[in-house]
């Protein structure tokens, strides 16, 4: 293995030469997941992965300067905002939509147009705090009473609203529902529940669900990914000592279960009838997490997750990437969304390429946090 400083510099030289070939291919389509022909789908832009192809362009944009990336991703937070006076189905994961869209034109351009989009969808976010339970509500229909771990890390919008807004509200409601999470996802070994059903009128909890892993009590690896970032963030964003034990249970619960090449399979406690296959997604998720985990705990605490972060960086940047194949349109290989369902399982996944990018471009100096 060459050393650290060598690699990183050469895989983030891979992901400029790939986001450009990725610009030329995707254009404006609206990116979920890629097959085996290495093409990308082309979901709603209401769909809950459309921020991140956006958010590749504007963070290469900021890495590279290059004009391309800053025209590709100009439009995006308001094609999704023109949605708000439309049918739609915007639910508890409009942080991941629009963080990386409105949120980081913002920070890098200081459109208010962009900031006026971004506190609308985190007031419509604090709209779903369910206060018997503490609870953000996830998804839509008549799912009431249904909560789920993904949430965590669109709890950046609340937080990022209440600063910019002055108004603390927005930060309340974020800290109650990470309270929730504390206390009733995050298991003592530092595994981590996907779906919890309360009472939506009492709040008390009724029942976990398995979700996307392959049991109520099993270990989702995705789950447990967007957990440990999703704490960390809270933690840095109020300071408060529980949430960063939470992150640091659940990372140590990740890095243990790694299987040798360090990246993940899809549920830490699937068996074979479960199906043994890996989540890319769910490793290049926990890396960048790791990353901010290492920075809040400094060089001597954090030296350990920092560790783990290189090392499944490597593992994918080696073993799971696309950088001998122009044509194929993402970076990340054997990624898995919904294996219970058979849903995009051993393909590409869009968050799996940003949070992978995401990371490599923080090993490399990237300051402009979102999440």
């Amino acid at each position: 293995m060459k050393d650290v400083e060598t690699v990183k510099q050469e895989m983030w030289q891979q992901i400029v030469r790939k986001a450009g070939q990725m610009l030329e291919r995707i254009g404006d389509k609206s990116p979920h997941a890629a097959g085996l022909d290495g093409k990308y789908d082309d979901m709603r832009i209401d769909w809950w992965t459309s921020g991140f192809w956006p958010g590749i362009l504007w963070l290469m944009y900021d890495m590279t300067g290059e004009d391309k990336f800053r025209e590709a991703a100009w439009n995006w937070d308001e094609r999704l905002s023109e949605l708000w006076l439309a049918p739609n189905h915007y639910d508890h994961d409009v942080g991941f939509q629009f963080l990386p869209t409105a949120v980081m034109k913002y920070k890098l351009t200081g459109d208010a147009d962009a900031a006026r989009r971004a506190l609308l969808a985190a007031g419509f976010l604090a709209g779903r705090f369910n206060p018997a339970g503490r609870f953000i509500r996830a998804w839509n229909g008549d799912k009431t009473g249904w909560s789920i771990i993904d949430t965590m890390m669109n709890l950046s919008l609340l937080f990022w609203a209440s600063e910019e807004s002055g108004d603390p509200r927005f930060a309340h409601i974020a800290r109650q529902h990470a309270d929730t999470v504390v206390r009733h996802f995050v298991r003592p070994d530092g595994s981590v529940h996907h779906i919890i059903r309360f009472d939506a009128e009492t709040g008390d909890p009724v029942e976990a669900i398995g979700g996307q892993g392959f049991a109520p009590d099993s270990a989702w690896s995705r789950g447990a990914a967007w957990a440990l970032y999703g704490l960390t963030n809270t933690y840095r964003y109020t300071g408060i000592p529980d949430y960063l034990e939470a992150a640091q249970r659940v990372a140590n619960f990740f890095i243990a279960h790694l299987p040798e090449d360090d990246v993940p399979y899809w549920d830490f406690r699937a068996d074979e009838e479960g199906g043994i296959v890996r989540d890319s997604s769910a490793g290049a998720i926990a890396a960048s997490g790791l990353l901010e985990l290492a920075d809040v705990l400094g060089d001597i605490r954090g030296r350990g997750y920092l560790d783990a972060t290189q090392r499944i960086l490597y593992c994918l940047y080696t073993g799971y990437s696309t950088w001998n194949d122009p044509d194929h349109e993402a970076v990340l290989l054997h990624g898995t969304g919904h294996k219970p369902v058979s849903q995009n399982v051993d393909v590409s996944l869009i968050y799996g390429d940003y949070f992978f990018i995401e990371a490599a471009a923080k090993l490399n100096g990237w300051k402009h946090r979102i999440f």
